[in-house]
């Protein structure tokens, strides 16, 4: 017989599977000892195992490459099960149920079926969030295995921090495969037509879900995207539909001639209007720039209207149905998208709003001020009864200061020079009052383009979801916004899952969110508005900490969107559009490939044409105990977001955690030399307050409160979690969040900071040298002054959560290979703190000394002080020496401080670098940013 050869060591396999067997063993142990810390003991191990050797930095970079690795693979298999690549069905079956509901029975009029295809229903908006969280490669390789293909290994998976060019390269690519999927779904309605009604059907132009993108058109917080960039990027997005159209044109024959060429003269029009984009607002270049922009708008064209007229004679010249069929979906793609690759939303904030109406109204009291809020309606009422339309031109552009209104001139010259055929979203975040509505509707009068812009609320706070009802109410008793949606057709809302999310409790949020939606409803109805279509465009993340729902695409659509609600929304009369985002790097892997874009737009358009729910959700039936248990939530989690424990957690060192995921500017740092003191969450922005909390291991706004809401009533939690799909639906939440969670892992980061466990560790030592290091560590941190507030906190979550496990005795638990990664960056961590309390002394330099580093490197703010500790003391030798400057010179000493960039620096560099790959890992693990 053949030798059979033995596998080849794997020493990282090897080391993996002895640290996971003592892991199980701790927890275990742990189970019955209730003094017992798996993770900080694991943690310890490591340290020592570092101490003698048998590990070092290469080796720990080689476990977590190889965590990541694999959890990278399982993160692309949960993808593609998550939007359902390979499901049975598809679009044909779907065309062929609105063809013919009833496969027994003849087809549905004509007319039906038209108006069924041809009005949106649905739209994925692409967005720019800062979850860029993978290197572009990795991304596409994620994307990829979840398609078929296999993982690489080897990867990296810290990402890079893109620029905003970069965010919009990524879109514009999801965007295209985006529409490579609609383009399968429209030959499928078409296909189904042609199969009933004959010829007919090249009369349809399918349009029952859209895609939209607010990629550099969002200002919202932001100070560094410019006009110029914001109508350079929709110029590209022209260019790019333009382009995508020649390409289905160009393998369709002699018959298509004439409406190729019309097309190519447009691309080469647009195609020297950005070659004229001006670098900035310099006045020379924005005038020439104007020139060719106007000079050449006819060329370019501003609508759709001359190219969809030249596809009758096309379809009429056509060979075959084969290509006819090709035409009729191109020209369906073009109508429903206009002169872009995807609509467009732009977006600011209610307080740029209102400046733009201090300066240009002299309407100086605060909105929020409710004793002056009725005087304020009053005046804005009368403003809009005498406003008159006013020119743009770039000059304009140029001379405006006021953010809001520079941003509606941007939307007025796009719509004059770009693309005139759809209206532009202006969505605006913080709306609490009626009055900012009918601001941003006179500053569209005034720049004359009311009836090209979408005017619309984000209600994401706790209190606009209670209220957002009454924030319309003020504005719907002005006749003149009553006017304006009548005009337009319909009324566009904007629902935010974020810092609502973080605020009251990820499920109160989902909660107060569709309570909110069917007061509106009915509040349209009460003023005769209820033949309006409804926009109700849900805002989140891909994370379960800002509304994505764990387990599938068709879960997270109804999760956002409860089946009940959908059908009491209907039953009104309104016609309802739903629109879901698709945020950064995250969401765009959904559409990473050609075949998830096209399960992605599969699953959308399930969702958009499912038939209404027949059986009542118990949930409703027992609206008095759901009122009670949210409630219940949000009221734990508020209190929870007011303690200063939580606050002090979050800041401790979990920013420092973080790579940068997206192109916003840095957050600033206080000029004492230090990471900024975090006294509230409000300080920090909802995506790293979630990443946070995922990488603390404790996912606290979608768990905290859940135990004293089920306590409440475990019967009826019990009862409604096996009986209502809403519920259960909601519950699942949760059940991820655990999977994600571990109270002990959370207990080891509240103990590191506490200066006891490293007095404790500096009475056990046996290290030479040691005792000293934990000592000056414990002092260190007696100084940072954390874990006092952190402690009582805890008991806080800790309580909370054993009445959970307590109602939910299988909830999940966090798996050992994710409670491995934190052990591991809680040994690095260590390892960085006792390098810090070895930094010599030096003399104050930008208003830090050694001590402030000290606490800022306990802090995890490592990059900013390596850059301060490099200046203080410069590895480079004296560059004089060995140099002849021709007479005696004195003797001299070596200012290099080589040394101790050899000890400390470097390896606290290495160190903070293998932190942040154990981030980048627990992110795969997680399954998204933020």
């Amino acid at each position: 017989m053949p030798d059979v050869q033995a596998p080849a060591p794997d020493p990282v396999a090897e080391t993996l599977a002895d640290l996971l067997a003592r892991l199980k063993e701790a927890r275990e142990a742990a189970a019955t000892d209730p003094f017992g810390d798996p993770v900080l003991l694991m943690a310890l191990a490591v340290s020592r195992r570092l101490d003698d050797g048998r590990l070092d930095a290469p080796a720990i970079a080689a476990l977590i490459g190889r965590i990541a690795d694999d959890a990278a693979a399982e993160r692309a298999q949960r993808l593609a099960n998550y939007v359902g690549i390979g499901r049975a069905g598809g679009l044909d079956a779907l065309a062929a149920r609105l063809v013919r509901p009833d496969p027994d029975d003849s087809p549905v009029p004509f007319a039906a079926y038209r108006e069924a295809v041809e009005r949106p229903r649905f739209a994925a908006v692409f967005t720019a969030h800062p979850t860029f969280s993978l290197p572009p490669g990795t991304n596409a390789a994620v994307a990829a295995a979840a398609s078929g293909g296999t993982m690489p290994r080897g990867l990296a998976h810290r990402p890079a921090a893109p620029t905003l060019t970069e965010e919009f390269v990524q879109a514009a690519a999801a965007i295209a495969r985006g529409r490579d999927a609609l383009d399968e779904l429209a030959a499928a309605l078409l296909l189904a037509a042609q199969g009933v009604w004959g010829d007919r059907w090249q009369q349809l132009r399918p349009s029952p879900v859209l895609l939209s993108t607010w990629v550099g058109y969002d200002t919202d917080g932001r100070t560094d995207i410019g006009w110029w960039d914001t109508i350079g990027l929709r110029l590209t997005m022209k260019r790019l539909q333009l382009q995508r159209l020649a390409a289905q044109l160009s393998p369709l024959g002699d018959g298509v001639a004439a409406l190729a060429a019309r097309v190519l003269l447009a691309e080469q029009a647009v195609a020297a209007q950005l070659e004229a984009l001006p670098s900035g607002p310099k006045p020379d270049e924005v005038q020439a720039f104007a020139a060719v922009l106007v000079g050449r708008r006819d060329d370019a064209l501003v609508d759709p209207a001359p190219l969809l007229a030249l596809f009758p004679a096309a379809m009429a010249a056509a060979p075959d149905d084969a290509t006819r069929l090709k035409l009729a979906v191109a020209r369906a793609g073009l109508a429903a998208h206009g002169l872009a690759l995807a609509h467009t939303h732009t977006r600011l904030n209610a307080s740029q709003i209102h400046n733009a109406l201090r300066q240009r109204l002299g309407l100086t009291a605060a909105p929020d001020d409710m004793a002056s809020r009725r005087g304020l309606l009053t005046q804005i009422n009368q403003a809009l009864a005498e406003v008159e339309a006013q020119p743009v031109d770039f000059g304009a552009l140029l001379a405006e200061q006021a953010s809001a209104a520079k941003l509606m001139m941007t939307v007025a010259q796009i719509t004059k020079h770009v693309d005139a055929s759809q209206p532009v979203r202006f969505l605006i975040a913080e709306t609490e009052t009626g009055y900012t509505l009918l601001g941003a509707l006179w500053l569209a009068k005034r720049l004359g383009i009311a009836e090209r812009i979408e005017i619309s609320p984000l209600f994401e706070t706790a209190e606009a979801l209670e209220r957002g009802d009454r924030v319309v109410e003020e504005a719907l008793r002005s006749p003149h916004f009553r006017d304006y949606l009548r005009a337009q057709g319909r009324l566009c809302l904007q629902f935010g899952y974020s810092d609502s999310g973080r605020y009251v409790g990820q499920l109160p949020a989902s909660y107060l969110a569709e309570r909110l939606k069917l007061r509106l409803a009915d509040q349209l109805r009460r003023h005769g508005l209820n033949d309006l279509e409804l926009v109700l465009f849900d805002t989140h993340g891909e994370s379960i900490g800002r509304g994505g729902h764990p387990d599938s695409l068709a879960d997270r659509l109804d999760y956002l969107s409860p089946p009940q609600a959908r059908s009491a929304l209907t039953k009104v009369g309104l016609k309802l559009r739903e629109e879901s985002s698709f945020q950064g790097g995250d969401g765009y892997l959904l559409f990473g490939t050609p075949q998830l874009a096209a399960a992605t737009i599969a699953r959308i358009a399930e969702h958009a044409f499912a038939p209404p729910e027949r059986e009542p959700d118990p949930i409703y039936a027992e609206s008095d105990w759901a009122a009670d248990f949210f409630a219940t939530i949000r009221r734990e989690m508020q209190e929870l977001v007011e303690d200063p424990g939580y606050a002090a957690l979050l800041g401790a060192f979990g920013p420092g955690l973080l790579d940068r995921t997206g192109s916003r500017p840095a957050a600033r740092q206080s000029d004492m030399g230090g990471p900024s003191r975090i006294s509230h969450p409000s300080q920090l922005r909802a995506i790293p307050n979630n990443a946070i909390l995922q990488q603390m291991g404790w996912l606290a706004n979608t768990l905290h409160g859940l135990g004293a809401a089920a306590a409440a009533n475990p019967d009826a939690f019990a009862d409604l979690r096996a009986r209502s799909p809403r519920f259960a639906r909601a519950l699942a939440m949760a059940a991820r969040a655990a999977a994600s969670s571990d109270i002990g892992v959370l207990r080891a980061a509240v103990d590191t900071l506490d200066p006891g466990p490293w007095l404790d560790r500096a009475g056990a030592t046996q290290r030479p040298g040691r005792r000293e290091e934990l000592m000056a560590v414990a002092e260190a941190l007696e100084k940072l002054d954390l874990s006092a507030v952190v402690v009582r906190m805890f008991r806080r979550l800790q309580a909370d959560h054993l009445a959970l496990r307590a109602a939910w005795p299988d909830l999940p638990r966090m798996p050992d290979r994710l409670v491995l990664l934190h052990a591991l960056r809680l040994a690095l961590i260590h390892r960085i703190w006792l390098l810090a309390v070895a930094l010599p002394e030096f003399s104050p330099r930008h208003g830090a000394t050694r001590d402030s580093l000290v606490a800022g490197i306990l802090q995890l703010d490592v990059e900013r002080a390596l850059k301060l500790l490099a200046e203080v003391f410069p590895a480079n030798p004296d560059p004089s020496s060995g140099l002849d400057f021709h007479e005696p010179a004195p003797e001299r000493t070596s200012n290099s401080y080589a040394a101790e960039h050899a000890a400390l620096f470097r390896p606290m560099g290495q160190l903070f670098a293998l932190v942040r790959e154990c981030s980048a890992a627990i992110v795969h693990e997680v399954g998204a940013f933020g």
